[in-house]
């Protein structure tokens, strides 16, 4: 397959990988991975998707390497599971809604709820118009109080040890609301992780969370293997009773399922469930180490597309398209950022701070509120 710059992939041998489809002019009414199957309407849809994110994530490299960004950290190669899970997210604020835990890789959960690409290129850019943060975080650390996303943080895992607080609040609420926590193997390591397990677990006061582990086997630089006696994070589970189940999160028919699985098993018992996905990293941690493509490393989007391309439901037409659409999209994103402002020293502490009854008792002092200088 091409990527989306217009160069041909290939595989470890050099030899680009085949393109037929079906010889059957009957279009499929389902995509099959196993026993397991999506409609073609949906499947084409998370396509679309993924490729978007791909693009996204593509061009924010190309950022951080001309200069129009400081740094970049993302997911390529995580598109299918980000993706599926964006999807499937009860949207909404309050406790009656899904709550999100994410780390800096999740851009594909984003797109999937409807963010605009420009909101995360102006997070990269660093520009006051960042909904996120003001320009004043890392790429990939969203925060959408009206989807409840809670803000990501750049320190390693926390979010673990902050969702049962959310579930805890929508235990006592009532109704379907889960949280969904995210982050990576190596993470798992941390405390904060055996937090969440040992917190959303204790006997009569169960948690809906859904702990989610995407496995890329590396830790910035260091192999899972070194780290990990057990390669199964799912294991982890089983010393607290909860449910687990382990996925190929390159696959998005099995993905699109294991969640759906998991997330109805959350709202209807009210308990948590922890689920593992497999996935690529595809340009290594950051563009601290390069960013370089890895070849060796399973393409989701291009198994994706082969699999559509030979069950009938898109031709390679129809691939261009989607591909020239996202990447549209990408560069016109850029370009209107890179036309905005940046913040200033006047604006630095500006959101700062909560509105309080302090604010009445000390008039004069500046408190960092929306609209106050």
């Amino acid at each position: 397959m091409q990527d989306l710059n217009g160069n041909e992939d290939t595989d470890a041998s050099g030899v680009p990988p085949r393109r037929r489809g079906r010889t059957s002019t009957s279009a499929p009414a389902v995509i099959r991975s196993g026993r397991e199957t999506l409609s073609v309407e949906l499947a084409q849809t998370l396509f679309r998707h993924m490729v978007r994110t791909r693009a996204l994530e593509e061009r924010s490299i190309k950022m951080s390497k001309s200069g129009e960004a400081f740094f970049w950290i993302g997911g390529p190669g995580e598109e299918a599971f980000n993706v599926c899970l964006g999807m499937q997210i009860h949207k909404g604020q309050g406790p009656a809604f899904d709550y999100l835990h994410l780390h800096y890789r999740n851009a594909g959960i984003m797109l999937a709820m409807g963010m605009p690409m420009i909101d995360h290129t102006r997070q990269l850019a660093m520009r006051w118009t960042d909904p996120h943060s003001k320009g004043r975080n890392f790429v990939g650390h969203y925060c959408i109080p009206e989807w409840n996303v809670v803000p990501v943080t750049s320190v390693i895992e926390v979010q673990y040890s902050m969702a049962p607080g959310t579930a805890l609040m929508q235990k006592r609420h009532g109704g379907e609301g889960i949280t969904v926590v995210v982050g990576g193997e190596a993470g798992s390591a941390e405390g904060d992780f055996e937090t969440c397990l040992n917190w959303s677990t204790r006997p009569g006061q169960e948690l809906p969370v859904l702990i989610v582990v995407t496995n890329n086997n590396w830790g910035i630089s260091t192999d899972m293997r070194t780290v990990h006696a057990k390669h199964s994070i799912a294991e982890r589970a089983i010393p607290f009773g909860m449910r687990a189940e382990v996925v190929d999160g390159n696959d998005p028919i099995a993905t699109w399922h294991a969640i759906d699985r998991a997330m109805r098993y959350c709202r209807r018992e009210r308990k948590p469930f922890l689920l593992e996905a497999h996935v690529s990293r595809l340009h290594g941690h950051s563009s601290s180490s390069g960013a370089q493509r890895n070849w060796a490393e399973v393409d989701t989007i291009a198994q994706f597309e082969q699999k559509l391309i030979d069950a009938g439901a898109i031709d390679a037409a129809g691939v261009k398209q989607v591909r020239e659409a996202a990447k549209a999209e990408a560069d016109d994103a850029v370009v209107k950022t890179m036309a905005e402002d940046q913040p200033t020293r006047e604006d630095v502490e500006a959101f700062t701070y909560a509105p309080s009854g302090v604010d009445a008792i000390y008039p004069e002092d500046y408190t960092g509120l929306p609209g106050r200088k």
